[in-house]
């Protein structure tokens, strides 16, 4: 005869003392993480790269002139911003000599095919530009008069067109005046003729080809 025992239920197990078991999970060390001692180092290295980007020095800070005067008064007070006093310390450092910024003339272009080193011009050939704040502001005002020169005349010859286009749909009779007054606003064909001097001539294109093509396979036969 089989018979079949009942589990112990947990409040008897406890009222004995018995402590109840538990599963155990295994967690791998350096795994999910790239990896131990390397998945910190390439993460100190995306913090240290991320810290220069957001910290990188700036030669000279953007400020309204209102916020100028501000921190000028400030100063003269003896307060003195951190984003000032990071600005203090990189001009002590050097300044924008430090980013590689300098003054002198640089060759821009791939280097040794620049004008100077193919000696189609000299140093001194070539011009220099000193543009001031008075110029930029004359060459601006030059532009725009060129671009407002240009917006004119294309309006000229927009509006001349539609006077023309006005003046045909007038010339034409009662009945076909109706049909152009109705826009047409159908998609234009993907695969349409281009627009030609002369009307297309019928089987000039089959011709072409044909004799292209008994050329092509009398070279063959001769190979």
């Amino acid at each position: 005869m089989i018979r079949f025992a009942r589990p112990k239920p947990i409040i008897d197990s406890l009222k004995t003392g018995q402590s109840l078991k538990r599963n155990k999970l295994t967690i791998k060390k350096g795994g999910g993480n790239g990896g131990g001692r390397g998945g910190d180092e390439v993460g100190k290295g995306k913090g240290r790269i991320s810290d220069q980007c957001i910290n990188a020095p700036c030669p000279v800070r953007y400020l309204r002139p209102k916020e100028r005067e501000r921190e000028a008064r400030r100063e003269k007070l003896g307060l003195i911003s951190k984003a000032r006093q990071k600005e203090i310390d990189f001009q002590k450092k050097g300044g924008s000599f430090t980013m590689g910024v300098t003054t002198a003339p640089m060759r821009i272009g791939t280097p040794g095919l620049d004008y100077i080193s193919l000696g189609i011009f000299t140093e001194d050939e070539l011009p220099k530009y000193k543009v001031t704040v008075e110029d930029g502001i004359r060459l601006a005002k030059e532009y725009s008069r060129v671009l407002m020169r240009e917006h004119r005349a294309r309006r000229v010859a927009e509006i001349s067109l539609m006077k023309m286009r006005n003046a045909a749909v007038e010339a034409l009779p009662e009945n076909l005046k109706k049909a152009a007054l109705v826009r047409d606003l159908t998609p234009f064909p993907v695969s349409r003729g281009t627009a030609t001097l002369t009307p297309p001539i019928e089987g000039y294109l089959e011709r072409i080809m044909n004799a292209a093509a008994r050329k092509s396979s009398g070279k063959e036969k001769l190979r």
